[in-house]
This record gives structure tokens, sequence and C-alpha cells, in this order.
């Protein structure tokens, strides 16, 4: 009798935070171009598509009524009000994702983290993403030259009070260059899949060796 050496696991939610500038996004890219069992969620939210954005792809475009219906029926794991629109993250796709095996990454704040941890339990995996000094981060939101000097005076306050939060994070990784900050995540991911209680067939799996032993 031969068996799978294959074990069935249960996904996992990861989820990457940082201040503004610190490169979450940019690292989130380069893992879902890697890895090929990670996908990003999908956030729904109200406000109206922009030009060349694909509903379901992008975003999941609500009108305000179903998202509160949503809410209201327990059916996000997380959302917040961003100046006049909505977001959140429905439960179902994450939760089929997770059903089968996949992981997903979630690239959320650390109110956003709150309501996922309350929600999610131990399929969560939480990283915060910091840069290697103030100066550097404050170098990297002029360099991308999207902001005014107020947004990016506000963004560095704003970096303050988001920082004092690591502690509600499992893991931390201080950005001082792009490939090395890709690497430690996806080394976080690797061992966080092994853990036992993601291995959900491990008992069958062993229970196999087992008879093949006999």
């Amino acid at each position: 009798m031969s068996h799978n050496s294959e074990i069935g696991r249960r996904g996992l939610m990861l989820v990457l935070s940082s201040p503004s500038g610190a490169g979450k996004s940019t690292i989130s890219r380069a893992l879902i171009d890697r890895d090929d069992n990670l996908t990003m969620s999908i956030s729904a939210t109200t406000r109206e598509p922009r030009r060349g954005e694909v509903d379901g792809k992008d975003y999941l475009f609500l009108d305000k009524a179903t998202f509160d219906r949503m809410v209201g029926e327990g059916k996000m794991l997380e959302h917040a009000k961003v100046f006049d629109n909505y977001y959140g993250t429905p439960k179902e796709p994450v939760e089929q994702a997770l059903a089968a095996g996949r992981d997903v990454m979630f690239d959320v704040d650390w109110q956003g983290t709150q309501q996922l941890a309350d929600n999610a339990g131990n399929d969560l995996v939480r990283v915060f993403i910091l840069p290697p000094s103030m100066a550097e981060l404050e170098r990297r939101l002029y360099s991308r030259a999207q902001d005014s000097e107020e947004v990016v005076r506000k963004r560095m306050a704003e970096a303050v009070s988001e920082m004092s939060h690591y502690p509600e994070y499992d893991y931390i990784v201080v950005n001082r260059e792009i490939d090395q900050s890709v690497a430690q995540v996806q080394a976080i991911l690797n061992a966080e899949r092994l853990r036992q209680g993601r291995q959900s067939d491990v008992h069958d799996f062993i229970a196999r060796m087992q008879g093949d032993h006999t």
C-alpha cells in the first residue's frame, strides 16, 4: 500500500502591516509573484470603480445597502470607513481558500488586523514591517513624489502612532533591503505552513505509514 507524500493542510491568513512608505506593498507584490499558493485578499468597497478597475479582481464593488447587510450578518472579517467610503473583507471567499489549503495575504492597518484577530483565530499570522529609521522613511516618502510636503509630514506623524502597535504582531521585519525582507517574510510563511496544527491530515498520513510498515 503506497502513501501520499503530501500532507493536506488548512490555509493561513498572512497579514502585512506597516507605516506608509515602509515597503509593505512592494513586499506583498513580490511574495504574490513568487509563491503560487498565496493569493491577495480582495476587498469590498462602496466607492465607484476607477478607470481600468475590474469588479471581482481589483475590488468587489458593492452598494451601501449590500455592504451594510453583509456587516450586519457577520459576513465581513473586517471593515472600516475611509473618508466617505466603506471597505471590508468578505468572509466567504477567504474561508473557501483556507479550506482548500490556499494562503491569503492581507494588506491592512493595525485596526483591520485587530478585527481579523477577533474573527480569524488561529488562522492569522501577523507581520509588521518597520523602516530602518525615521530618516529613511521620510526619504522614501519624498522619493515617491506622490505626496505634498504637508501630506508627508502627516504620514510621518501617523507612522509614530502606527509603530506603537508592534506588540500586537507575531513577527517584526525591518525593511533595510527589499530582497532580504521578502526572503524573511517568505521564511515566516514557510515555517507557519509547517505548524502541526495546520497540517490537518498529519494523523492519517502517519497512520498510513504505520500501516505500510505492518
